[in-house]
């Protein structure tokens, strides 16, 4: 199935000779499960300190395509590296924030030993020497995401949008050049949403982090994202906001008529709804936020 792409995606690789690599790059990728592609002929470049938002429909292939930069499934066809260099798993260039779960209430696990988890995983047999180092930056992580209050907590008490906040330390101490955030903002209430928006934010302004960031509305983090990747069944568009969120870019997606809106400083997006469901057919598409859920 052929791919849509707009003017704004990177073919090539134009960058001046001797400049720092891309944060992220894609060069003809495609990721094949038997007889389905998810997406083919992905070219895409991530400058460092770049936000780009994944967006699509379920199943469209948002969260796989972090799986792919985190190392965990190879692609099918094409290249991918992360600062110049191929995924592997547990890389010190990749935070990774997951969606939000709730922990077990009695997970013997506190504040700071989830955060440390973020450097102990790519930097096994850590000596004597290094104990105090990491204690530091443990709590220098902590005291970024405003948690140093539970960082003897257990994490299974902590409430939803504390336990986030830790997850965004932990993806942070390792200092990566890479910020894969998986709808980091699920089950959060928008104060929370707000907080944890505004870390990832710092972030990437402070240290030129990149960040790819899966989400099923974009209203959010609708003012820091430098681009878009809108993935649906195969086909994909790659471009500012305007460009992409468009009623006539949409349309050509979802091949069906999609109508985006824009309300006050949100935008809406009214007929995806079948799309974003393919078992519920005999419900009518209603208006909903951006996206639907992956």
């Amino acid at each position: 199935m052929g791919s849509v792409t707009s003017q704004s995606a990177q073919p090539a690789d134009t960058r001046p000779v001797g400049a720092a690599p891309a944060a992220v790059s894609l060069r003809g990728a495609r990721l094949s499960f038997g007889a389905r592609t998810l997406w083919h002929d992905l070219d895409l470049d991530i400058a460092p300190g770049e936000f780009v938002a994944v967006l699509g429909p379920n199943g469209s292939g948002k969260t796989t395509l972090l799986k792919v930069l985190l190392g965990i499934l190879p692609l099918s066809a094409g290249e991918v590296r992360i600062a110049g260099r191929p995924p592997r798993c547990g890389s010190p260039d990749i935070g990774y924030i997951p969606q939000q779960k709730a922990l077990e209430p009695d997970l013997p696990l506190r504040g700071r030993d989830l955060v440390g988890l973020g450097l102990d995983g790519h930097r096994p047999g850590l000596g004597l020497r290094s104990r105090r180092q990491r204690r530091e930056r443990v709590e220098a992580a902590l005291a970024a995401v405003g948690g140093t209050g539970y960082g003897d907590a257990p994490v299974g008490r902590l409430s939803g949008g504390e336990q986030q906040r830790l997850r965004v330390a932990q993806a942070l101490v390792g200092d990566p050049s890479v910020l894969l955030c998986d709808e980091p903002l699920l089950s959060l209430d928008l104060a929370h949403q707000r907080t944890v928006t505004r870390l990832i934010d710092e972030r990437r302004r402070a240290a030129s982090t990149a960040v790819l960031f899966v989400t099923h509305e974009i209203n959010p983090v609708l003012a820091l994202v430098d681009r878009v990747l809108y993935l649906v069944d195969g086909r994909f568009r790659i471009g500012r906001t305007e460009e992409v969120m468009t009623s006539a870019v949409l349309s050509e997606l979802y091949r069906s008529e999609i109508d985006v809106l824009r309300v006050r400083d949100r935008l809406v997006v009214v007929g995806a709804e079948d799309g974003c469901h393919p078992d519920h057919g005999d419900v009518e598409p209603v208006a909903h936020e951006a996206v639907c859920h992956e």
